[in-house]
């Protein structure tokens, strides 16, 4: 749990995805895929005290794609283009197995959904992230806190699913 003064700090960060309108935003893609995925396999997903929702399923290094990654992605991209995003970054961790192929899949379905942007591998996700002169996409407590702006991607995914998160 985070203090009361981070919480706030964090709580006043958050903005929802229809303020990307026009913006760019960079996406912790590992954070918010496997977050969405949880979310589509009906795990148990908590809105934490801060005001984001997170999974608490841990699989970050042992993480491997699948039907759900599709599924996942199609959810955020949705998100996106309705959104009106001028350009979304997703960044994979380098050092997971497979995130060059990832990365490509991720640019061929932004292609398909009409959101213009990358997808790129990197050793220092991140620190990238942290520097962001743009909005960010995570759940990752550090990065919310060095962010200046933050969008609950997996949050939007629920809302639009109508699956409600146990309260911490």
């Amino acid at each position: 749990m985070a203090s009361s003064a981070v919480a706030a700090s964090r709580k006043g960060k958050r903005i929802p995805a229809r303020e990307l309108s026009g913006r760019t935003v960079f996406i912790d893609g590992y954070n918010v895929i496997i977050t969405v995925e949880s979310l589509i396999l009906g795990a148990t997903l908590y809105l934490c005290d801060d005001g984001f929702l997170r999974d608490t399923r841990g699989i970050f290094r042992r993480y491997r794609s699948s039907d759900n990654t599709i599924l996942a992605l199609r959810e955020v991209l949705s998100i996106l283009q309705e959104s009106g995003v001028d350009r979304a970054e997703f960044l994979l961790d380098q050092q997971i197995s497979r995130s060059g192929a990832l990365a490509a899949k991720i640019r061929d379905m932004m292609v398909e959904h009409a959101v213009p942007g990358s997808a790129m591998t990197a050793k220092d996700v991140d620190r990238r992230l942290k520097l962001a002169d743009h909005p960010v996409a995570t759940g990752d407590g550090a990065i919310i806190d060095e962010a200046q702006k933050v969008v609950d991607l997996p949050a939007e995914v629920a809302k639009r699913r109508r699956i409600e998160a146990v309260a911490l």
